[in-house]
């Protein structure tokens, strides 16, 4: 199978899984416990039908929208993921490169493996900044001024992550940053020899956000896990993050809000938006899909702050239904991760270029010519 070969969704994750050892594809395609959240994230779609309008006459379709102060082409971004060298060489900048390219928002991750300068400083696209609340509160503001310096327009704080989910593919395959591999994830690795080429051929393995302040990378002792476990802070609350909107004093959202009593909470302490997201089920397993709680959200708080969405999509007509309910826009991270480990920015680019394609044809289909003239009449629920 080749990149050409790659029409959708599905196409790129088995090229993708036939190009990357097992541990790897597992990291990206894994979730929490019994990965039941994730699977709902995309099954919530189906239970919602759209309803077209015809003989509406929509021609030329505009398909831009604004997200806290930002002007996007195209209402899908590029969710914020960790680790990205780790799936293909080129990494975050060649994901930069595509949403350059397609005009929209490339969210980049306090765990990422390029810096918010070397992104800033070679590429146009708007940028959002995800970062986690950290015990050592001198940190947590040491990476609100340096997102500062950068001009970096949106910082996201993660709230849905406060300790690591327990994903059981990545404990069967021992993978972990530094790879700690089972005799399994090994073997593997020994059959995907180009992957390991590539890994030590080109640029050394970093995390540069967090380098200078935690030990943690290719030769390093602590893990990723351990990060999780014993440097973010679980006694975060709402006095907490109020302090760093103030701090930030600008656009500001919150990443993982599930509930409208949260949702209001971020308005009253002055974040300009929110991300109705349960991380791609990767942390709590049970949880509700993010399509399921996103009407109750924008309800709560639609003509307040800007809502943004994800978890789930696959589709540009999963991307119209959660716009008929009021996101935004809307991100997705295996959709572009998964394009990424199967051909770099070229196909990071094919999946942005048909995710546009999708969208525009299903809102001709639909009979609207903007993302305005979407709306909940245009939804059935079964």
């Amino acid at each position: 199978m080749r990149l050409r070969q790659c029409h959708n969704f599905q196409d790129f994750r088995r090229l993708a899984k036939h190009r990357l050892p097992s541990p790897i594809f597992d990291y990206i395609d894994g979730a929490a416990d019994d990965e039941v959240t994730y699977r709902n994230n995309t099954s919530a779609f189906e239970r919602c039908d759209l309803i077209p309008s015809v003989l509406s006459g929509a021609d030329k379709i505009d398909l831009s929208t604004t997200v806290m102060g930002q002007k996007l082409d195209m209402p899908f971004y590029c969710s914020p993921t960790a680790l990205q060298r780790l799936f293909h060489h080129q990494g975050e900048l060649a994901v930069a490169a595509a949403a350059e390219k397609y005009g929209t928002l490339f969210g980049v991750s306090s765990l990422g493996t390029a810096s918010l300068e070397e992104i800033s400083e070679n590429y146009s696209c708007p940028q959002m900044y995800q970062f986690y609340f950290h015990k050592d509160r001198g940190l947590n503001k040491a990476m609100l001024d340096r997102a500062k310096d950068a001009n970096i327009p949106i910082m996201a704080l993660t709230v849905d992550s406060i300790t690591g989910g327990n994903r059981e593919r990545d404990l069967r395959t021992g993978f972990s940053i530094p790879l700690r591999l089972t005799l399994k994830g090994m073997l593997s690795f020994a059959v995907h020899p180009l992957w390991g080429i590539n890994f030590v051929t080109h640029e050394k393995f970093r995390l540069p956000q967090l380098e200078s302040h935690i030990g943690l990378g290719r030769n390093a002792t602590t893990t990723v896990s351990d990060y999780f476990t014993h440097m973010l802070d679980p006694t975060m609350d709402w006095e907490d993050v109020e302090q760093l909107v103030k701090i930030w004093d600008g656009h500001f959202c919150l990443k993982g809000i599930m509930s409208a009593d949260d949702a209001r909470k971020a308005a009253d302490i002055g974040c300009t938006g929110i991300i109705v997201s349960n991380h791609g089920g990767r942390q709590l397993d049970g949880s509700s899909s993010t399509f399921n709680q996103l009407s109750e959200v924008v309800d709560a708080v639609g003509d307040k702050i800007d809502v943004l969405f994800d978890s789930g999509i696959q589709r540009g007509s999963h991307v119209l239904k959660a716009l008929s309910l009021g996101a935004k826009a809307v991100g997705g991270g295996r959709y572009y991760l998964f394009p990424l480990a199967a051909a770099g920015q070229a196909g990071v680019e094919r999946a942005l270029r048909l995710m546009r394609e999708e969208i525009e044809r299903d809102m001709r289909l639909m009979g609207c010519q903007n993302i305005s003239d979407l709306s909940e009449e245009n939804l059935r629920f079964r």
